[in-house]
């Protein structure tokens, strides 16, 4: 008998998490082995079950999908990461393929196309929901819509990204110290770094910064 596809639900809604869960119970050959409500923890679930696949929202509390998928991929190449989000912005969907991601599907996407990817992500092939082909088609045609918010962005260390993060979501400075067990002082250098490179010049406006790029949930 074949061992069952053993998949990580990362995604910090609790209800989505437990609606993957019954759709996936329902599968011959998939077993839910974990469940994450935010970036580090789907870090450290995944350090701890080597899950074959993970399936990840974008916008989540303390790291996002996109630094988490990253940090996955370098710690556990063979694991095959889907994102499921209501995000379809361009420059998540080129850093998230770049990151070696197997497949980027929106949050209306049908039961049959979740465990289509899965079993697409097992057989190392790629899948897409048509919205995101779109996009990706879209910006083929037009290499230039790439935004200058975006492009400030990825001027961002990872560690700055996770400090930024942080900020957004409405820590405060030795919060974020604490969170990240380093002195008050290396935030603020951190932060002031950021600021620089992203042209900001209140907190206030970084938060909304964050906002705006889809990192950081208004209502958390």
């Amino acid at each position: 008998m074949n061992k069952p596809i053993r998949i990580l639900l990362a995604d910090d809604h609790t209800i989505v998490r437990q609606g993957l869960a019954r759709l996936l119970a329902d599968q011959p050959g998939f077993k839910v082995v974990g469940e994450a409500n935010n970036g580090q923890r789907a870090i450290d679930q995944a350090e701890k079950l080597a899950p074959d696949v993970i399936i990840m929202d974008i916008a989540m509390p303390r790291l996002n999908g996109i630094e988490a998928a990253k940090r996955i991929r370098k710690k556990l190449p063979h694991t095959k990461i889907l994102i499921l989000s209501m995000y379809s912005h361009e420059h998540y969907i080129h850093e998230l393929l770049e990151t070696g991601i197997s497949g980027y599907l929106l949050k209306d996407s049908s039961g049959r196309d979740i465990v289509k990817a899965i079993h697409g992500a097992m057989k190392d092939e790629t899948f897409l929901s048509p919205s995101i082909s779109k996009v990706l088609v879209d910006t083929y045609r037009s290499p230039k819509k790439r935004s200058a918010k975006t492009e400030r962005y990825k001027k961002l260390s990872d560690r700055e990204r996770e400090v930024f993060q942080l900020i957004g979501e409405g820590h405060s400075t030795r919060q974020i110290a604490d969170m990240l067990c380093v002195s008050i002082s290396t935030i603020k250098s951190h932060r002031a770094n950021i600021m620089e490179k992203l042209r900001i010049d209140t907190p206030v406006k970084l938060i909304h910064f964050a906002i705006r790029l889809g990192l950081v949930d208004p209502d958390l």
